[in-house]
């Protein structure tokens, strides 16, 4: 089942936040950094869509995530 843009927004935020923890650290990443990581990661999907001609409602869904991790 795929996620909604909305969901995976709150999904990669919180994989960054907690990053750390997989590592046996016990610090977690301020959330604030966490959306910052997951809008460069979004970015680079989304670049390399449009830099391979995808187009579509892939790449729309990513563009719609990044706007829910705005959102968040």
């Amino acid at each position: 089942m795929e996620l909604t843009p909305k969901e995976k927004a709150k999904e990669l935020v919180d994989k960054f936040q907690y990053a750390k923890n997989y590592r046996n650290s016990s610090n977690a990443m301020s959330e604030s950094l966490a959306k910052q990581c997951a809008l460069i990661a979004v970015d680079e999907i989304i670049n390399y869509l449009i830099s391979n001609s995808i187009t579509g409602t892939l790449t729309t869904y990513w563009k719609e995530v990044k706007t829910e991790i705005n959102n968040l």
